[in-house]
């Protein structure tokens, strides 16, 4: 099995060393929006411990992270009236895992509209900045 890289992009993120557009944080987990999202307000949840994906993360990190999951989706229901949500976890190049620190995708979905394949294509701050203060809106009442 491969092993943790401390110096991936997430890993930089959670230590302040990289910015992102932060929606919350816990004791466990650290939400933020992806910045070449495949829809309006996608989101990550990571995990703040050290795991390459799921093939090394402890049952204890899975739970923390899949209880973020939910509120986060919760939440992104709410403040996108999105009609339904696609949720996301790829594990190695193979599985189409880029980013090698364990992370989950909660992308809202919307009756007749196509997710937007993945791409280099980076969202404006502003709308970064909107769809997180949304979100972070939502999650005061979930």
């Amino acid at each position: 099995m491969n092993t943790y890289d401390d110096n991936n992009v997430f890993a930089k993120i959670l230590r302040g060393e990289m910015p992102c557009y932060k929606v919350y944080e816990d004791e466990n987990t650290f939400v933020f929006m992806d910045i070449m999202p495949r829809g309006p307000g996608h989101a990550l949840v990571i995990h703040k411990r050290p795991a390459r994906n799921i093939l090394d993360a402890d049952d204890e990190m899975l739970a923390q992270v899949y209880s973020t999951v939910r509120k986060i989706s919760q939440a992104a229901m709410k403040a996108f009236e999105a009609d339904g949500l696609t949720i996301q976890q790829y594990n190695e190049s193979a599985g189409g895992q880029m980013v090698f620190h364990l992370h989950v995708h909660v992308i809202p979905r919307f009756d007749g509209v196509k997710m937007r394949q993945s791409s280099w294509d980076m969202e404006s701050t502003k709308a970064l900045e909107e769809n997180a203060a949304k979100l972070q809106e939502a999650l005061e009442t979930v």
